[in-house]
């Protein structure tokens, strides 16, 4: 009996006692894409090419770097640049050198940078040559921030250094700080985690297929959720990095063709541009993935795109969740569908990526709504891909997350194939007369007339009915329409009371994601 038993136990500890396991951590990519793909072309910055020997010597030389300027384990460093090698380097320098890596939206003002700054602690601000002056004012007030610029001072500093590791000894450590928005209040800083950033990157990884012959062409901003975390999804891959400072159209269509770019990522306001564009063309007869995020592109859209060769992939997610938490798999099923039901089972929202927690919508008791596509209810999500929490305010993690499930905000309906699709953001809910109107709803119908190029519709007091729907509309390059033929248009395809009281014309404000700035809206509205 007693031998019986010292055989269970070393069945169940012995053999398993001597073996370890490595956190996960996101740098592994580049270690392992150094080691396989050595000569392969990693990083293309204008005329800088790097392989993947050199991007990596020159990431460990960047936490070498910053050891020497003082930064330990657990400091934050910032980083305020375009897409440009800087900004990718930042994405395993800093965690090499087991420092907070905080990316900044170039895109925000000096005082609303400069509280970021403050809040995170950060201990050194990398920042772009073009934006020396810029950065210059933001750190004025804060003194204890060392500025590091990215041109030659960044050079010297990464030839004199040694190269340096800090292991990850906790994978769900404080990796990351990414600060919402801010479009509503202050910003707040989600905390990413290394096992987050790993297994994210791999579902980026699995969902669009990435391999080494991939070229990524960098026009959503590395700042943005980490750029969905396809920093190190596509160097998982041993793909290359087409890094992009400033996305315009024309130039994007360039470096889609010579340099053969098989994938990028936007918002559907860039998507709306690149359609659009005088170089817009089919691509030699091949297709370039797109995955689109940030708001539901209009099927319309869609059936542009198609007709570029842009395979598009809509993806749902937040800045919470690392990026795209859902995904709109496509099945071979709906491959004979005719092609405006095709387009409108794009746009949905999707089902849960490989490393999500099953999505649930949630009524306001908290139980699920059933999935018949009608019953709206709030979406929450669990998973590896969900925040630790917001960074020095415990009571907003709290209200986030009351049961283990972070609450998004957005509301939306469960299909019965397990789609999810989006009716609206909760504070976009147009309720008028007591009748919910979805603003989603109604800016895919004004988007359908071949005059709009796009569209917003937000919410305005009204003293009879409570709310009434407002659109702002922006046309095409000389195709006319007035009011009234747009609101005739609504009339025609949903119910009188979701028709917009006014249409207003011009660009719409947008951030540097790409989602249209509805808080500004609103105050024009009123």
């Amino acid at each position: 009996m007693a031998s019986s038993a010292r055989a269970g136990r070393a069945d169940r500890d012995g053999p398993h006692s001597s073996l370890s396991f490595e956190p996960l951590t996101p740098t592994a990519f580049l270690d392992r894409a150094a080691a396989v793909h050595a000569d392969r072309l990693a990083v293309v910055d204008g005329a800088l090419r790097l392989t993947y020997h050199q991007f990596h010597d020159r990431c460990l030389r960047l936490a070498g770097a910053l050891a020497d300027l003082g930064v330990r384990p657990g400091d934050r460093v910032a980083v305020l640049a375009p897409n440009t090698h800087l900004m990718l380097e930042a994405h395993f320098g800093v965690l090499y050198g087991g420092a907070v890596l905080v990316t900044l939206n170039t895109r925000l003002s000096a005082d609303e940078l400069r509280y970021i700054l403050d809040h995170a602690g950060c201990r050194v601000l990398l920042h772009d040559p073009d934006l020396a002056g810029f950065a210059a004012t933001i750190v004025r007030a804060l003194p204890g921030v060392r500025l590091v610029d990215g041109g030659a001072d960044y050079e010297r500093l990464l030839a004199a250094a040694p190269p340096r590791r800090v292991p990850v000894t906790d994978e769900r450590a404080l990796m990351a700080l990414n600060y919402t928005s801010g479009t509503t209040g202050r910003p707040k800083g989600v905390m990413y985690h290394h096992r987050g950033a790993y297994l994210q990157s791999l579902a980026m990884v699995a969902h669009f297929g990435l391999r080494a012959d991939t070229v990524h062409l960098w026009t959503l901003p590395m700042f943005h959720c980490n750029g969905w975390c396809f920093t190190w999804a596509v160097t998982a891959a041993g793909g290359t990095h087409v890094c992009l400072p400033r996305v315009v159209p024309d130039r994007v269509w360039e470096l889609i063709r010579d340099e053969r770019v098989t994938m990028l990522c936007a918002a559907p306001t860039v998507l709306v541009s690149l359609a659009e564009a005088d170089a817009a063309g089919a691509v030699g007869g091949r297709q370039v993935t797109v995955a689109v995020g940030g708001a539901p592109p209009s099927p319309s859209l869609l059936r542009r795109c198609a007709t570029l060769g842009f395979d598009v992939t809509h993806l749902y997610g937040l800045t919470e969740t690392f990026g795209p938490a859902a995904i709109c798999d496509w099945r071979p099923e709906w491959d004979d569908r005719p092609a405006a039901e095709q387009a409108a089972l794009r746009a949905r929202q999707g089902v849960a990526n490989v490393v999500s927690c099953e999505l649930r919508v949630l009524d306001a008791d908290g139980h699920d709504v059933p999935a018949d596509g009608e019953t709206v209810g709030e979406v929450a999500i669990r998973g590896n891909n969900v925040m630790l929490g917001y960074y020095r305010d415990e009571a907003a993690t709290r209200e986030a997350g009351p049961d283990g499930w972070f609450r998004t905000g957005d509301l939306g309906v469960r299909h019965p194939d397990g789609y999810l699709q989006l009716r609206d953001r909760a504070k976009d809910v147009i309720i008028s007369g007591g009748e919910n109107i979805s603003s989603i709803e109604v800016e895919a119908v004004l988007c359908s007339h071949p005059a709009v190029l796009e569209a917003a519709v937000v919410a305005v007091p009204d003293e009879r009915w409570g709310e009434r729907p407002v659109a702002f509309v922006t046309l095409r390059p000389g195709a006319p329409a007035d009011p009234d033929a747009l609101r005739a248009h609504v009339r025609a395809h949903l119910a009188a009371f979701k028709v917009p009281d006014r249409i207003e014309f011009g660009d719409l404000p947008k951030t540097a994601s790409g989602k249209v700035r509805k808080v500004e809206l609103r105050a024009t509205a009123r």
